[in-house]
Formats: C-alpha cells, sequence, structure tokens
C-alpha cells in the first residue's frame, strides 16, 4: 500500500510538472526590445525571433534583449534554441555572444545572464575554448570581473559553433543556476552563488551581445 501511495504521488508531481510547462509564443506583441533591434520571421522552417545588438551600447555585458511580456520567473526550467551568426560588420572580438536573461526587475538594471560564445567551441586555441561558456550578474559582476576574481568559476567548455542550432536549458532553483548543452544530461556550467541571491525574481529576457546575430526559436519555460 506505501509503494502504491508513493507511485501515485511521483504520477501526480509529474504531471503537474508537465501542466506547467508553456510554450511561448513569439508574437511582437509578446516581445519587448530593450537596447536590441528586433524581428520575427522564419529561418530554415523555424519560427524565430531575431535579435541584435543597438550600436550605441558600446559596453558589454549590458541589458541587450527581447523581454518576454507576461512572464514572472523565479525558479524553474528555461529551455531554448539559439543560432548565431557573425554580423559583417562585427569586431575582431565578436565570438557569437548569445543567451537567456532571466530574473529580470521592472526597469532592467538587474539581471542575471548565461550565455555562450559559439565561435570558441571549436578554437584551436585552448583558452579560448575554456571560454565557451559565461555567466555574469548585472550591473555588479560583468565576466571581466569574474574572470578576474573567480578565474574559470563562472566560465566553461562545450562543443558547439557558429551557424547551428544549439539547445539551451537552464535550471534555475534558489541561488543555484545549471546550464545544459544539446540534451546533455550533465551540465556544461553549474552557478552556486547567483549573485542577486534566492529570493530575486523578473522576467526573461532573449540576449545577445556585439557583433552577433542572433536567432531564437522553440522557447519553452517550465514553473
Amino acid at each position: 500500500m506505501k509503494a502504491f501511495s508513493l507511485i501515485t504521488l511521483v504520477c501526480c508531481a509529474l504531471c503537474s510538472m508537465r501542466l506547467s510547462a508553456q510554450t511561448f509564443p513569439f508574437t511582437k506583441d509578446k516581445l519587448v526590445g530593450v537596447n536590441v533591434s528586433m524581428s520575427v520571421e522564419t529561418l530554415k522552417n523555424r519560427r524565430v525571433v531575431r535579435v541584435t545588438k543597438d550600436s550605441v551600447v558600446k559596453e558589454v555585458d549590458e541589458p541587450t534583449f527581447v523581454r518576454l511580456n507576461g512572464v514572472a520567473f523565479k525558479d524553474g526550467v528555461i529551455e531554448v534554441m539559439v543560432l548565431s551568426k557573425l554580423q559583417a560588420n562585427a569586431p575582431e572580438l565578436a565570438r557569437g555572444f548569445i543567451g537567456v536573461a532571466f530574473r529580470i526587475n521592472e526597469d532592467h538594471s538587474k539581471f542575471e545572464c548565461i550565455y555562450i560564445r559559439p565561435a570558441n567551441g571549436r578554437d584551436s586555441n585552448q583558452v579560448r575554448r575554456n571560454h565557451s561558456i559565461q555567466y555574469f550578474s548585472y550591473p555588479d559582476y560583468k565576466f571581466s570581473r569574474l574572470r578576474k576574481e573567480a578565474p574559470e568559476q563562472y566560465e566553461s567548455y562545450a562543443d558547439m559553433g557558429l551557424n547551428e542550432w544549439i539547445k539551451l536549458k537552464i535550471v534555475v532553483k534558489g541561488q543555484q543556476a545549471r546550464l545544459f548543452i544539446n540534451g546533455s544530461k550533465e551540465p556544461a556550467l553549474i552557478v552556486n552563488d547567483l549573485k542577486h541571491g534566492a529570493g530575486h525574481s523578473g522576467a526573461i529576457g532573449l540576449w545577445v551581445d556585439v557583433g552577433t546575430e542572433g536567432f531564437f526559436s522553440d522557447l519553452k519555460i517550465l514553473r
């Protein structure tokens, strides 16, 4: 009887998780550009949001994302397919920066972000390969500070490349965030100390940085 009750509880929990999954519709009324240009279009038979950073924003690791209307996110799972290309005028430092900002506050002055640098994933320089994935926390903990004060702790490697679809899965709980790449069972990056703390919540953003023509598709949110 106890075993049956346990199975029943597990099944109910799984059903609850399925019911809370949300596929986000890419319609213009649901999207707000913040320091970016955006458009909803079709790429390789996928409905996508195309995003490029506004050239007036010169700093890196800034609020440069498409904010999702009507989404309040604290803990849960964010899944999205991303593809990044280098723009024709991309600077030498460009790496195809693309990712997800989360727990964004109302005025975009605080948020967490995990992004990838696809151009680094198959580079012949091992140091660059080690910098394929990045976490930062806006405004106080950008990549440069984290790299200086805690080398390698907030960066990692995963196989990836430009001009190809990459599946990102970010699992957030309390002060921890884990990034899974392309369906891997093990996380490619674990952040155990999200800088804004466990109690912070807010919106989700489709984030890009300098030199990137970014495409986002198949966004799912589980809360």
